[in-house]
């Protein structure tokens, strides 16, 4: 994380640093073929009329304009998911939309759409000399389209500079309602919790994630398991404080198989938390209840908030497996197909959530609110309490208390 933590917008010089860097491998494509293609158009005389062979022009043309739409394609795409391309990494700079979060492929398209709106009418122009076959003129026609489209291009991209509200927006950003940070100045967003920030609705206080060895079982083989409570004590003189947290009990789904050491046949010990030592609990004075139970809720990157039950699936159309028919089901959209089916298994026990990833395509992780980023590993589960931000595909949730 950069050691500011404020939001600073990009500068206009690297904007058109980082525009520039994406642009140039599309124009020299087209360049380079159209002009193997203008050099092989052929003049003949047939009956009083000349003939010209543009094969060669079809060909190369036809060429260059697939490989420039595909190269275009991918940047916008990889822009669209993770406001990043080729220009935005070199330059230290991301796109985001209004909220800091990923700007989507709507918003990329419109953006980028204003921006070269000059080029596109050069290559409409282009069309029309080959149609028309006005070769003669096709200098005097296409030389000042070309200037006047990259003359426009370049004032759309440093037009924040003249945004009176900080220098946040440019013509295109305005018309896209979208934003671009300087990430190596300031504060990444898509990373961090958008524009309000990782504690945009997680108290102040709350430690960051500490990973530690999960009750919940799916440990695969060759993990250590947990380790065992101490054989049963006589009762102590004085009762645990309420506010101790109790052992964790796994659910029928995730339960390990194997038995404790040393239980009696068809009985399972619950295993020990890392909170379950009595002895080092520190009570606070003046408490006279139980303190109040955190209802913890999660705030995805598209904004919607979802208070958690006890067990959540998360993904693009989850199914709970056997023993999970009560588990709360959460979709969510993902155009870009990063997300598996049943990609995320969410186990709240009141501090936090236990995420474990089902055995993803795509793999998720853990930001945690000092800006540590881990991933997690397939089928073990983790720890995450509020106040961090979690990872799965293209897509991110945040955890946070009501």
């Amino acid at each position: 994380m950069a050691v500011n933590l404020e939001l600073v917008p990009a500068a206009a010089g690297k904007r058109l640093g980082a525009a520039v860097i994406d642009w140039l491998p599309g124009v020299a494509v087209l360049v380079v073929t159209f002009a193997i293609g203008f050099a092989g158009i052929t003049r003949t005389r047939s009956g009083g009329f000349i003939v010209y062979d543009t094969s060669s022009l079809v060909l190369f043309g036809g060429i260059g304009l697939g490989l420039t739409l595909a190269y275009l394609s991918v940047v916008l795409g990889m822009e669209a998911r993770t406001g990043k391309t080729p220009g935005n990494l070199l330059m230290g700079i991301r796109s985001a939309d209004q909220d800091g979060y990923a700007p989507g492929a709507g918003p990329v398209f419109l953006r980028g759409l204003i921006t070269g709106a000059g080029v596109l009418l050069a290559v409409l122009a282009a069309v029309l000399v080959v149609v028309f076959k006005w070769f003669d003129a096709a200098l005097f026609i296409l030389g000042p389209l070309l200037l006047v489209g990259a003359v426009w291009a370049v004032l759309v991209v440093v037009s924040n500079r003249w945004d009176k509200n900080g220098g946040l927006r440019g013509w295109n950003d305005s018309a896209a309602r979208t934003l671009v940070f300087d990430v190596k100045a300031g504060r990444d967003p898509l990373t961090t919790g958008g524009i309000q920030g990782p504690y945009s609705f997680a108290p102040l206080d709350l430690p960051p994630v500490q990973p530690v060895l999960s009750p919940v079982a799916g440990a695969t083989a060759g993990q250590t398991p947990p380790p065992q409570p101490p054989a049963p004590q006589p009762p102590a003189p004085q009762a645990p404080s309420p506010s101790n947290t109790m052992p964790y009990t796994s659910p029928p789904s995730f339960a390990p198989g194997f038995a404790p050491t040393g239980s009696g046949a068809g009985h399972r010990l619950p295993p020990q938390h890392v909170d379950d030592d009595i002895e080092r609990t520190q009570v606070r004075p003046g408490t006279g209840g139980p303190a109040p139970v955190a209802v913890l809720r999660i705030r995805l990157d598209d904004g919607r908030d979802f208070q958690l039950d006890r067990s959540v699936l998360v993904g693009r159309n989850p199914v709970g497996k056997t023993g999970e028919q009560n588990a709360q089901l959460l979709a969510v959209d993902d155009p870009g197909r990063s997300i598996s089916k049943t990609h995320l298994h969410l186990l709240t026990d009141g501090a936090g959530i236990w995420v474990t990833d089902r055995q993803s395509t795509n793999g998720s992780a853990v930001t945690t609110p000092d800006g540590l980023r881990t991933p997690l590993a397939p089928g073990v589960p983790t720890f995450v309490t509020p106040g961090s931000s979690v990872h799965f595909g293209d897509r991110t949730f945040y955890l946070g208390q009501a």
